[in-house]
């Protein structure tokens, strides 16, 4: 049996399409008028996409749930300057054809074998050996889901293995600052970048049909990660009121920069605050890469939710030489 190629941005606007996705979120809400509707977000390796099932029966919301893959008939639409589907048939994927879930997650632009090497040679950049310490045992103890856990539910690095992926790149970005700046203390910066979102493997529920767990909602992954740092800490018996562990755990602490942002502290040393930047940077790099990657040369993007709803416009020429 062949089943169609297709991805779901390669159907150009207003075209009808016909192929298998994964719901990576399905929620059943109410609209206006009182009917029950599903608020889906469907995915493929080519990205995500939202549309709503109208009237939807409960016997189809318990039908259509996260993680499945399903058959999807309808048309790619643009509402409100994002993009979406208007859903004309759906069903559930059948044993006899592509319903492996696992055929729709995207993933990271390197292997995890990849970043692994990569990771390790930062962390022998790591001098000072109570971070080194401490940054050992973490990326020992949570080893698999570091390489395979997306970076966030939605916005950047939205994809299996995002979390390291992304920690990588803030890395590099690092040490081109810390060549520039030598006052800068690199082996603190390293151990600040790695550490800054481990917290998000405590979080999130993993790259499939991402969610926010219990702990991930009520406490979210700066906590989180200080927590583990103070585990850490107590197990390899490295004093928390030492000036090295609160200098750690101020870079995980202040890495969102703000209060209002999710920071319990600000930034109030130099490490901390160019972690804060680098972070910022490589997310919103991410956000318009991805909604540049649909859209068509001389148009605006989609609006981009974690960049205050702005879009962004793809230049005709391509980029220059």
């Amino acid at each position: 049996m062949v089943f169609m190629t297709k991805k779901i941005f390669d159907y150009e606007l207003n075209e009808n399409l016909d192929l298998f996705v994964l719901i990576k979120a399905a929620q059943a809400r109410l609209a206006k008028n009182g009917k029950q509707f599903i608020a889906f977000e469907f995915e493929d390796k080519s990205g995500e996409i939202s549309a709503k099932y109208w009237d939807a029966s409960d016997e189809e919301v318990k039908r259509y749930q996260s993680g499945q893959v399903v058959h999807l008939s309808g048309k790619r639409e643009n509402y409100q300057g994002n993009p979406q589907i208007k859903i004309y048939k759906l069903r559930l994927a059948t044993e006899q054809e592509p319903n492996d879930p696992s055929l729709y997650v995207q993933g990271a632009p390197q292997s995890v074998t990849e970043m692994q090497a990569e990771l390790e040679k930062f962390v022998f950049k790591i001098h000072n050996s109570t971070w080194n310490r401490i940054v050992r045992v973490l990326l020992q103890k949570y080893q698999a889901q570091f390489f395979t856990y997306p970076a966030a539910k939605k916005n950047h690095h939205a994809f299996q293995g995002g979390l390291a992926y992304h920690t990588l790149t803030i890395l590099k970005l690092a040490q081109g600052v810390s060549q520039l700046y030598p006052q800068v203390d690199e082996s603190l910066l390293y151990a600040g970048a790695i550490l800054h979102d481990l917290g998000k493997v405590i979080e999130l529920s993993g790259a499939m049909s991402t969610q926010y767990t219990v702990a991930g909602n009520l406490l979210g992954h700066i906590v989180l990660v200080d927590e583990e740092i103070i585990k850490a800490c107590q197990q390899l018996g490295i004093d928390t009121a030492k000036e090295d562990a609160i200098l750690l755990r101020h870079m995980i602490l202040a890495h969102h920069g703000l209060l209002e942002y999710g920071s319990p502290v600000t930034p109030h040393i130099l490490e901390a605050e160019i972690l804060h930047h680098l972070d910022d940077l490589d997310a919103s790099i991410q956000m318009v890469e991805t909604s540049l990657s649909h859209t068509s040369p001389g148009e605006f993007s989609e609006r981009v939710f974690g960049l205050e709803g702005r879009s962004f416009y793809q230049r005709k020429q391509g980029k220059l030489e």
